[in-house]
């Protein structure tokens, strides 16, 4: 990494981690939008540029439990799965919709299929 981008490799984590942050709690709230995965990129983001904010982020009452579990333990709960899974199926059924080219279904499916996969094949707590 040169000297140029190492500069601004820290704000832009950071504001990153700021920006999913706010995504994860939005999604806390909202029922088809998950704000877990929002958030551990937001950890991962902030242990990356402000440990102070990681630390507040794991210590929070609300948004820390599920991103201290799933770097304690890989975990994901059951509803937290269902969730997810469910906004990837309503997106994509949304995205046949419109007039997506037939490049960009088959890319977006793949690419949900794979993340949902992935998620419920999580062990669960």
């Amino acid at each position: 990494m040169t000297r140029r981008t190492h500069r601004f490799r820290r704000p832009l984590l950071f504001a990153a981690g700021s920006i999913l942050t706010v995504l994860g709690a939005i999604g806390m709230v909202l029922p088809l939008m998950p704000g877990t995965i929002f958030l551990i990129m937001a950890a991962w983001c902030f242990a990356q540029s402000s440990p102070r904010f990681e630390a507040w982020l794991l210590g929070h009452p609300r948004l820390g439990p599920q991103v201290r579990r799933w770097r304690d333990t890989g975990m994901i709960d059951r509803r937290v799965k269902l969730v997810a899974c469910g906004s990837m199926l309503i997106s994509f059924a949304i995205l046949t919709r419109t007039s997506a080219p037939p490049i960009a279904l088959w890319a977006t499916g793949l690419c949900l299929l794979a993340a949902g996969l992935y998620v419920a094949s999580r062990p669960e707590p």
